[in-house]
């Protein structure tokens, strides 16, 4: 059920797992879960620490209208094997800010009605890794998130300066976020953080600020990434930011390199991490490996590039050159990583000869030519640009290009609805040094 059309919070159970307690205690799929030890479940983070218990009264309702209540003796932090027609059970908390990056508020109209939904809910942080803002949470919510000791969220910061911070999220509750941060790294809630930054608003000395009152802030924050807006072509009525250009990322680049130097001597960590994006638009080598440490920021696309391009190496030594046969394969990706997989691919066919690579740059034409990511991609684009081309023998894109779960474009064309208006095969991959591999010479992932 998509977050947006739930109208109630009945904790309507979707599946029972094979060989787990509820399956022994005859819960079904289709059953609704009331309490736990007499208490009512809010949402899933209610249940996921009421389950802790090593006895548990657990009441449900049949489809019926039976109300079972069934005695529960199991290990400390054994689960009941449950899982609930909705994520979170209760209603996600819809977003109420208006900021000035705002993707969703980039959208054209007459897409579907779930890419419209902006949600801004702790919950959804902890278990999905969404970014929440801490504007729209409530004191009680803030204050159980410390009871629960929730870690870790991922909290969407961007500034410090409160007045600032209030003008870019269109909050007048926005510059609370600081004291906020405060409260949960005070009590040990694990936080990492991003700030999307805009030129003219956030950069310049105003990053120096955020990094700094950060770098202050009492435990809990491990890592800050730092991304550049993302600017459609469906800007009408919204503020007027402009994006990066070379000048200015290398600027960025040099002002956060001389905190992380900074950070790595009093901290042990760079503690602040930039996105991909910024060196492939300064054209400015990438840094290397370790000074990723550990890539706790990939989904940020931080370090994404770099990881693959060790992957992609790992996994050549592993395999033999004689590996595949002869074979055609085509890419498709954004133009921001069209030069990083074009070397790439030319490295896997100058040891695997039997191999051709034909890696094409899709510009985003849906969004606009400056939203240059492969995940922004449209089934449209795919089409009006590749329509016509020897693709070889399959065409290879990158998982990130659809709706979580489904095989689904932005633009609501399907995987095979593409296939067959390119008349190929067309492969979904994971980003993957081994994925990326084994598709380009057709062999099982090691």
């Amino acid at each position: 059920m998509e977050l947006k059309t739930l109208k109630h919070n009945d904790n309507i159970i979707s599946k029972v797992l094979p060989g787990s307690i509820a399956e022994e205690m005859e819960i079904e799929k289709g059953d609704v879960l009331l309490k736990i030890n007499g208490r009512p479940v809010k949402d899933i983070i209610d249940y996921l620490f009421m389950i802790t218990d090593d006895f548990l009264e657990v009441e449900v309702r049949k489809p019926d209208g039976e109300i079972w209540l069934l005695e529960i003796d199991k290990d400390f932090d054994e689960e009941l094997g449950l899982e609930f027609r909705h994520p979170i059970m209760d209603h996600a908390r819809n977003c109420k800010n208006k900021c000035v990056f705002c993707f969703i508020d980039q959208l054209p109209e007459g897409m579907r009605d779930t890419l419209y939904f902006k949600d801004d809910d702790s919950r959804l942080s902890f278990l999905q890794g969404n970014f929440v803002t801490l504007t729209n949470v409530s004191e009680e919510e803030l204050q159980r998130m410390v009871d629960y000791n929730i870690s870790p969220i991922n909290v969407s910061i961007h500034t410090t300066n409160p007045e600032l911070r209030v003008k870019m999220l269109g909050n007048k509750n926005a510059g609370e976020v600081y004291n906020r941060l405060k409260l949960l790294g005070e009590h040990r809630v694990e936080m990492n953080g991003q700030i999307v930054l805009c030129p003219g608003f956030n950069d310049g000395p105003e990053l120096d600020r955020t990094l700094k009152d950060l770098h202050d802030l009492p435990g809990g924050l491990n890592s800050i990434a730092i991304v550049p807006i993302g600017l459609t072509k469906f800007r009408n009525g919204l503020a007027n930011v402009s994006g990066y250009d070379k000048e200015l990322a290398t600027a960025v680049i040099e002002q956060v390199e001389k905190w992380q130097t900074y950070f790595l001597e009093k901290r042990g960590t760079r503690f602040a991490f930039l996105s991909d994006e910024f060196y492939v638009l300064a054209g400015l080598e990438r840094p290397h490996f370790d000074a990723y440490e550990g890539f706790v920021q990939i989904e940020n696309g931080v370090g994404l590039m770099t990881k693959l391009e060790y992957e992609v190496y790992d996994a050549m030594d592993e395999v033999n050159t004689n590996a595949s046969g002869k074979r055609v394969v085509s890419i498709a990706t954004g133009t921001s990583a069209f030069e990083f997989i074009e070397d790439l691919a030319t490295k896997v066919m100058d040891k695997y000869s039997q191999c051709q690579v034909h890696v094409n740059r899709i510009v985003n034409r849906f969004f606009g030519e400056s939203i240059t990511v492969a995940g922004l991609l449209t089934g449209g684009d795919l089409v009006e640009q590749l329509k016509g081309k020897d693709l070889g023998d399959v065409l290879l894109i990158p998982k990130s290009m659809f709706k979580s779960g489904e095989l689904v474009f932005l633009d609501d064309m399907t995987l095979e609805e593409l296939e067959k208006a390119l008349n190929v095969t067309v492969v979904p991959i994971e980003v993957s040094g081994q994925a990326f591999l084994s598709n380009i010479l057709g062999i099982e992932e090691a």
